[in-house]
């Protein structure tokens, strides 16, 4: 079955950076979408950043200019890398999977918090 596994969370100071990873299993990695969205605590889950299979990318305002999505297919896995983080940066991350197959899938998330 589908797993997605993200890494890399942790306690940031302002301006610094990190770089989550997702690792993917259980389908054809490169024919599917992936996104990363984010969930602060009384806040809906918003979307962060997304690729395509074929690289076409999509980001939410707040994070342009600051983070990357990016996609490894020999590895299984997307990455986000995050730059000049703020403190409304401070969310659980989740990776999401869009199979060409249809359905959507979700990791377990990673919790990025960031200090001012």
């Amino acid at each position: 079955q589908v797993q997605l596994v993200e890494s890399g969370g942790g306690l940031v100071q302002a301006g610094g950076s990190l770089r989550l990873s997702c690792a993917a299993s259980g389908s054809t990695f490169s024919y599917n979408r992936y996104g990363w969205y984010r969930q602060a605590p009384g806040k809906q889950r918003e979307l962060v950043a997304t690729m395509s299979r074929t690289g076409g990318t999509n980001y939410a305002d707040s994070v342009k200019g600051r983070f990357t999505i990016s996609r490894d297919n020999p590895k299984n896995t997307v990455y986000l890398q995050m730059n000049s983080l703020k403190p409304e940066d401070t969310a659980v991350y989740y990776c999401k999977q869009t199979s060409y197959t249809g359905g959507d899938y979700w990791g377990q998330g990673t919790q990025v918090t960031v200090s001012s």
